[in-house]
């Protein structure tokens, strides 16, 4: 993997990879000069025991591209005039100019109930220049490379003292709130460990302590068992829909080995792990012949410095459409309550997803 940091003119960070050697002389681009100012807050919500981010300068955030936008426009400067350079690279990784948190956040009003810095780190992660491709598209090697990007970053980003959690994810598809066409995702890294992983930490770590092995080990090694529920399968890596899927479609994908972080994959599991994923994308997309829109998110082990031998990361996907046309939308039930209502049995999409037939060219 090659890497090199470059700075915009408004101070923000530019990461450029590559699977080839990536030529000197390439220019950080920003949309001004002007520093970004954000200064984000948390405030405790009560009732819920549970940090929410307030960040109002997002109002003002980049929304759709203006009708005139070129997806096939072959010059990088048509498509990305203010954020991407033009260049010989694979992937690029820079700071979000609208963050929810800020590493030097430090606003801290005084209210009713806590409040605190929303001292975190946001980055955008363009996965290839290509604005008309999409990750699973990618080819492998490229996708493997994205499998080093965020194992790079979760090691450096989570290297910080104040950063406890570090959380790659993608919304893909407008149906998802995606306000920019080319293909990206984000990386949120917390100054906490958030509900939903901690909540997944304790009921891991519970069933380590009770029954001395890993919770999603046991997990696959029974789907590994049963296949029913299989979607994709390599030799140091998998792809299932869970037997408790709250929404359609919805896949797990993780190593067979239980290891904490993308970061402790060796070279032949990464890519294994990266052929899982696209074998999983490729299916949605070629199971309607539509972009298929959903939210693919990592859960790994904290990073504030504690050891999780029962933490397996994993990436979890949730697709958005439940049939051509149909979108699942969260009901008043699951909102309120937290209850999830699945009207579709995880065997019968297992078996849908399973039935397309997609070839990967190595």
């Amino acid at each position: 993997m090659e890497k090199i940091k470059l700075k915009k003119p408004d101070g923000r960070q530019l990461l450029l990879y590559s699977r080839r050697p990536i030529p000197g002389g390439l220019r950080a681009p920003s949309p001004g000069a002007e520093p970004v100012e954000a200064d984000p807050h948390l405030r405790w919500h009560p009732l819920r025991g549970e940090w929410v981010a307030y960040a109002s300068h997002r109002n003002n955030r980049t929304f759709l591209p203006p009708p005139e936008y070129n997806p096939l426009a072959p010059s990088r400067s048509e498509q990305f005039p203010t954020e991407l350079p033009v260049g010989d690279y694979d992937i690029a990784v820079f700071d979000n100019r609208f963050p929810s948190m800020a590493a030097g956040a430090s606003a801290r009003p005084e209210l009713p109930t806590p409040s605190r810095p929303a001292n975190g780190v946001c980055e955008v992660v363009v996965f290839t220049q290509d604005a008309a491709s999409s990750l699973g598209a990618l080819p492998l090697s490229h996708f493997e490379l994205l499998v080093d990007v965020w194992a790079d970053r979760y090691e450096e980003i989570g290297g910080r003292e104040e950063i406890q959690y570090v959380m790659p994810f993608e919304n893909r598809g407008q149906e998802m709130g995606v306000t920019l066409n080319h293909p990206h995702g984000q990386i949120y890294a917390y100054p906490f460990i958030p509900p939903i992983p901690a909540r997944e930490l304790e009921l891991q770590r519970g069933y380590m302590e009770d029954h001395g092995r890993g919770l999603l080990a046991d997990m696959l090694a029974g789907e590994l068992a049963g296949g029913a529920r299989l979607v994709a399968r390599e030799a140091s890596a998998a792809a299932f829909v869970p037997v408790c899927a709250r929404y359609p479609y919805e896949v797990w994908a993780l190593p067979s080995r239980p290891v904490p972080s993308l970061a402790a994959l060796e070279r032949a599991e990464r890519r294994d792990f990266a052929r899982t994923l696209k074998t999983v994308l490729m299916k949605y997309d070629a199971l309607w012949n539509r972009p298929f829109p959903y939210l693919m998110v990592f859960h790994q082990a904290p990073t504030d410095g504690k050891e999780y031998p029962w933490a397996h990361a994993h990436a979890e996907i949730y697709p958005a459409l439940r049939s051509p046309g149909r979108l699942k939308y969260l009901a008043g039930t699951e909102l309120g309550s937290g209850m999830f209502a699945n009207d579709c049995l995880p065997e019968e999409k297992a078996a849908e997803l399973q039935a397309v037939k997609v070839e990967i060219n190595d």
